[in-house]
């Protein structure tokens, strides 16, 4: 078996010259704030990264806070949520069952699994949403759960993001809201 070390030749001189890596502080990724105003600092991480087929959003919830403002699925992604200090609560399932989440833990979910996660404590959150594949969503490919004023009944909803504002349209229905 060649040691690695002392490996040479043109394939590993050309490994050597294509390989970049980028590295960017929390503190220099700017916030962005979510249309609903459910947290005050989420910070896109991958965005400032550069990276095209993963998500990760740094986010600090203030208690009561959401990562997302509400329960939702994604069609095209899987999410991993790593909670690095503080409790959350995850809402799961049209049923909504309820797992908890605290610093040190993850948990994970499938494309097409209805989820949303908050700040279940009395101390802030520090934690992180990572996403995959795609490094933006696609929001033809996001659905939320909402009351519907014409079905009058919690309904799931199409959505879209339209002037900065979130526009969900009921998919039993077609009512439009936002």
């Amino acid at each position: 078996m060649p040691d690695c070390e002392h490996t040479t030749g043109p394939a590993v001189a050309q490994l050597r010259t294509t390989l970049t890596m980028d590295t960017v502080t929390i503190d220099d990724v700017p916030v962005e704030r979510n249309p609903m105003q459910v947290h005050d600092i989420r910070k896109p991480v991958s965005r400032k990264l550069g990276t095209e087929h993963f998500a990760a959003n740094y986010f600090e919830l203030d208690p009561g806070d959401s990562f997302s403002g509400s329960l939702h699925r994604h069609h095209d992604q899987e999410e991993v949520f790593y909670i690095e200090q503080g409790q959350t609560t995850f809402e799961v399932g049209l049923d909504r069952e309820e797992v908890d989440v605290s610093g040190g833990e993850l948990i994970r979910f499938e494309p097409g699994e209805f989820q949303e996660g908050y700040n279940s404590g009395d101390e802030r959150v520090v934690g992180w949403a990572f996403g995959a594949p795609g490094a933006t969503h696609d929001w033809d490919e996001i659905e939320s759960r909402a009351h519907c004023p014409e079905c009058d009944a919690e309904t799931t909803q199409s959505v879209a993001l339209a002037d900065g504002r979130f526009e969900l349209t009921c998919t039993d229905c077609g009512n439009v809201q936002g």
